[in-house]
């Protein structure tokens, strides 16, 4: 492994936010539903502080990203870390950087005093799968993601029922 560092995300960062998330939504073949702009990053993550992003550093190049925010576990009674979303550059693979990411968010998670780390991972998606389980990490096979967007969530606005 080279000198790998870490930085955190500043405003004039957009753009290469914006280059991370573009180049994971190819990874994942879902490019055609980014909609993000740099200038909905910069209000999101800059101005209104919902997420926060911090890069991963060979020799000073960013070669990877982690975008995350806290939710909160009412069981445990404290914030924990949701990660979003972390990708490596395909030819930085191989050298232990997704395990540095995610050993750096759970450094800010105990620095933080959160109660856990926690993400979700497409099903077909079966390298990162092996790579989450070798770390210790144990799906929720009991427990279903459910999403409202788009049109639904402005009709279930709208709702007074």
């Amino acid at each position: 492994m080279q000198k790998l560092s870490f930085r955190s995300a500043t405003i004039e960062d957009c753009k290469l936010i914006l280059f991370f998330i573009k180049e994971l939504a190819i990874y994942e073949r879902m490019l055609d539903e980014v909609v993000a702009t740099e200038e909905l990053l910069s209000e999101w993550l800059f101005e209104q502080k919902k997420a926060e992003v911090i890069f991963a550093c060979e020799d000073g190049k960013e070669i990877g990203f982690a975008l995350f925010f806290h939710n909160f576990s009412t069981f445990l009674g404290r914030a924990g870390i949701y990660l979003e979303d972390l990708f490596v550059l395909p030819e930085y693979r191989g050298k232990g950087y997704g395990k540095a990411i995610l050993k750096e968010l759970a450094r800010i998670a105990v620095e933080r005093k959160c109660g856990r780390l926690e993400w979700a991972c497409l099903d077909w998606n079966k390298p990162s799968i092996d790579f989450y389980l070798s770390m210790g990490a144990v799906p929720m096979d009991e427990w279903t993601v459910y999403r409202v967007t788009g049109t639904t969530l402005k009709e279930l606005a709208k709702d007074k029922t």
